[in-house]
């Protein structure tokens, strides 16, 4: 392994996975749901940024998945990866689920820091609540690595997948407040400045996830069910790898909730003082 890879572990390539393989039928012709799961493995060893959730909070988190999905009339998604967010200031995670049936509990598969909105900057977001489904209707794109005015790279590095989810309705965080327009995105940051600020409310309203999870989801198609609906019909999507990997799993919601949490969770540390030192001048311009 080169030095450069073994700095930047989003760089390194993803083990070879044979999804099909994975999917493919026994000798009474079922495909296994629980062969889902294999996605645990995977995190563990390729998302470099991951959060230890105790099993109770596994299972509290998943109660409120399923009460987020029941209130928007989707309580019977099952057999697909759905991801979710906390933006409670305290927590500021990323979770990975699943279940094979509607009648299952949902298991977590892993979860890392984020960033989401931090109000009190103009033009700043609180990161809205809801379920939001990821579609080519609001089509993908990658970042170019550029470093904007203030030498920030806001997208993260050269070749990083941004999840666009479209317009959404969000709570100003300025001003006298109300509600406006604005673009929620999932997408890295920049490596070295600001993604080890993970962990606390520091973007203008999209989520910030790190580069490693990044690739995850964009190698295995996490979120990707529509857009293989469209590959499956013949059509060529600049926006997907050639060498990706997509799950016959592969989800398209992204729920966002708030736990209300009064206090930080020992499992979901804040940045330290180093990376806080180091938050560079002028950090809010970036999404």
């Amino acid at each position: 392994m080169s030095a450069a890879s073994a700095a930047n572990p989003a760089s390194r390539p993803l083990p070879q996975l044979n999804a099909l393989a994975v999917a493919a039928p026994d000798a009474a012709g079922i495909v296994d749901p629980r062969r889902a799961f294999v996605l645990r493995d995977l995190f563990a060893q390729d998302v470099d940024r991951r959060l230890k959730v105790p099993a109770a909070e596994q299972r509290a988190y998943a109660d409120r998945l399923e009460a987020a999905l029941d209130a928007h009339v989707l309580g019977n998604v099952s057999g697909e990866y759905v991801v979710m967010v906390d933006r409670n200031p305290n927590v500021q995670a990323l979770f990975i689920y699943f279940r094979a049936a509607p009648a299952d509990a949902w298991q977590m598969i892993g979860a890392s820091p984020v960033s989401t909105g931090r109000p009190g900057e103009y033009d700043h977001f609180i990161t809205p609540l809801g379920v939001f489904e990821h579609t080519p209707e609001n089509m993908d794109f990658r970042s170019e690595g550029t470093e904007n005015e203030n030498h920030i790279r806001g997208y993260g590095r050269r070749d990083m997948r941004i999840f666009d989810l479209g317009w959404a309705q969000g709570e100003r965080g300025w001003g006298k407040g109300g509600i406006s327009q604005m673009r929620l995105q999932i997408h890295a940051t920049d490596p070295g400045r600001l993604e080890p600020l993970l962990g606390i409310r520091h973007s203008k309203g999209c989520v910030r996830i790190p580069a490693s999870l990044d690739a995850f989801l964009d190698h295995y198609g996490i979120l990707d069910s529509e857009y293989a609906q469209l590959v499956d019909s013949g059509q060529s999507l600049w926006v997907l790898k050639s060498d990706r990997q997509i799950m016959p799993w592969a989800g398209r919601f992204i729920v966002v909730v708030d736990s209300w949490r009064k206090g930080r969770p020992r499992w979901a540390p804040a940045p330290g003082a180093v990376a806080r030192a180091r938050m560079p001048a002028h950090a809010d311009t970036a999404d």
